[in-house]
């Protein structure tokens, strides 16, 4: 579980098949095999590392499916990615509950700060007004929802330390929705079939 808060910008060193090579330091302290890291909140696992001072870097295993369903699919070598490890407990929950499960990618409408992303309508259902939303593993609060839109304030801090900083309208975003919409989702319409 993330709370969608980065931790640090890594870069993609190499893409091979479906090995994906990611400079990073921060995410890498207490982080061993088999550990959970979101980029661009998409949880994956450390399949390999090497923690050199200078040149630390981590890889892990990416499925064609995840790279169809997510942005990861866009990046090339030298690209720049949001890392977050998960939260231990005890930690404070300083952004909202993420799974690091992209729900689907999004279209930048309109760049930071008054950031505009486009996504399919029937996720629409799981915003809210002032409703906490991942953009490419950032926990964001919605606001201006249209029909296939909703908008974001974006601070200075958060261009400079993340990815929204480097997004340009037209860019692809990983997108997930808050998982409690989704359970109560589930529950009602459970609840209302009997």
């Amino acid at each position: 579980m993330f709370t969608g808060i980065v931790e640090e910008l890594g870069r993609v060193i190499s893409r091979r098949g479906p090995r994906l090579r990611i400079s990073a330091s921060t995410v890498l302290e207490g982080s061993e095999m088999g550990a959970s890291i979101a980029v661009n909140g998409c949880c994956l696992t450390l399949v390999s590392s090497d923690t050199t001072a200078g040149n630390s870097w981590w890889e892990a295993d990416v499925s064609e499916e995840t790279y169809q369903r997510t942005n990861l699919n866009d990046i090339e070598d030298g690209a720049v990615v949001n890392l977050e490890r998960p939260m231990a407990l005890g930690e404070r929950l300083g952004g909202h509950i993420v799974l690091g499960h992209v729900d689907g990618v999004g279209t930048v409408v309109q760049a930071a700060p008054e950031l505009r992303i486009r996504i399919a309508p029937e996720l629409m259902v799981y915003l809210v007004e002032k409703g906490s939303v991942t953009v490419d593993g950032i926990s964001l609060t919605a606001f201006n929802l249209g029909d296939d839109t909703f908008d974001v304030a974006v601070i200075p801090h958060t261009c400079e330390v993340t990815t929204l900083g480097v997004r340009r309208a037209g860019d692809r975003v990983n997108i997930e929705m808050d998982v409690l919409a989704k359970h109560v989702e589930r529950l009602l319409t459970a609840h209302i079939s009997k």
